[in-house]
């Protein structure tokens, strides 16, 4: 359904730092950047390994607002463990903790998930629901 999604952030560079620690465990990476320090219109993309991108960070640094309540992104996970590294890179890279990884059964059975918010406050999940 969704070709990416976009998200504007106050500082480019912690931004990428984060998502390029947090996404690696989820096996997606930056695949394209336009990172030109002091410049306007700074970005960088993130996806599965050659193909493209499925998140974009785009630099905002004027009135960057996260979006409020009920708004976050949910990541797909390929393993528990991948869940809990993403948690463990997002908190060690700035984010905070909006939900420790573990079972939700009031979303399904197997659905075994970890919150975070970024460092603009951007509500993100990374999410594993198979029986392993």
């Amino acid at each position: 359904m969704l070709h990416h999604a976009s998200l504007g952030v106050s500082d480019i560079e912690r931004s990428a730092a984060f998502y390029d620690a947090a996404l690696v465990a989820l096996g997606y990476i930056r695949v394209w950047d336009d990172i030109r320090p002091g410049q306007t219109g700074q970005a960088v993309g993130y996806g599965p390994p050659g193909g493209g991108d499925k998140l974009a960070i785009k630099h905002r640094p004027d009135g960057q607002r996260a979006p409020g309540p009920g708004f976050h992104l949910a990541f797909a996970a390929p393993s528990r463990k991948a869940v809990d590294q993403f948690y463990v890179a997002a908190i060690a890279q700035g984010g905070s903790d909006n939900g420790r990884p573990g079972l939700r059964s009031h979303y399904g059975e197997h659905y075994y998930a970890a919150f975070v918010m970024d460092p603009d406050g951007h509500a993100l999940e990374a999410v594993f629901n198979s029986a392993e």
